[in-house]
């Protein structure tokens, strides 16, 4: 599968890349990108969530009214959780979300992820590129002359640029990662997939 490349003023520049069938062109697990994304996902919940159960208030123990002749329920302490201020009757617990994935199954996951952005044609190829110091200005051009500048994008380098990655750090709808950080949620997250000449070979090799 061969792709044009493009400058960064969104220019072709005549040449053109071979995107490897193996991770560009195979047949998309939609069950293995939901288990990636959900993997994903889980692992960013913190898990500390917590409410105080009826052991872990602070209040009196004494039995706050007697037994029989007050005609309503019974009452034996105001932590009960049928009372104001009392405790939670299974309330959540600090967890931990998080589970494993098999290793091919996650890789099967980005191919898959891959795949589908080339045949929606919203994968571009651009050329290697560098800022001399961050300038968001510099980035929206860039982001203008792809025509991506109202489509959420993911870009990827083939290695890491402090210049650019801080240049686009201050844009909602853009994100920038390299080769080697490459995930599910990542690519299905973005509209549009720009991928600079030197991470093709990076993402190739990680997924072959």
């Amino acid at each position: 599968m061969e792709v044009k490349v493009l400058d960064i003023n969104g220019k072709d520049t005549g040449r053109k890349v071979t995107l490897n069938d193996s991770v560009f062109a195979i047949e998309p697990n939609n069950h293995a990108l939901y288990l990636d994304v959900k993997h994903y996902l889980a692992n960013q919940r913190q898990g500390t969530h917590k409410s105080k159960e009826r052991a872990e208030i602070a209040g009196s123990t004494r039995k706050i009214k007697k037994q029989k002749g007050t005609g309503t329920a019974r009452a034996g302490s105001v932590k009960s959780p049928v009372f104001v201020g009392g405790g939670r009757i299974f309330g959540p617990k600090p967890r931990n979300y998080s589970f494993k994935l098999n290793k091919n199954l996650k890789r099967l996951a980005r191919k898959s992820a891959l795949t589908l952005k080339a045949q929606e044609s919203n994968l571009v190829v651009v050329e290697d590129f560098a800022f001399e110091t961050p300038s968001t200005k510099n980035f929206i051009n860039v982001l203008k002359s792809l025509g991506l500048d109202n489509k959420k994008s993911l870009f990827v380098l083939g290695a890491a640029n402090n210049n650019v990655y801080l240049s686009s750090r201050n844009l909602k709808s853009t994100s920038v990662v390299t080769a080697s950080e490459l995930n599910t949620y990542a690519v299905m997250n973005a509209k549009s997939l720009v991928l600079t000449e030197g991470s093709v070979n990076g993402i190739e090799s990680n997924l072959s």
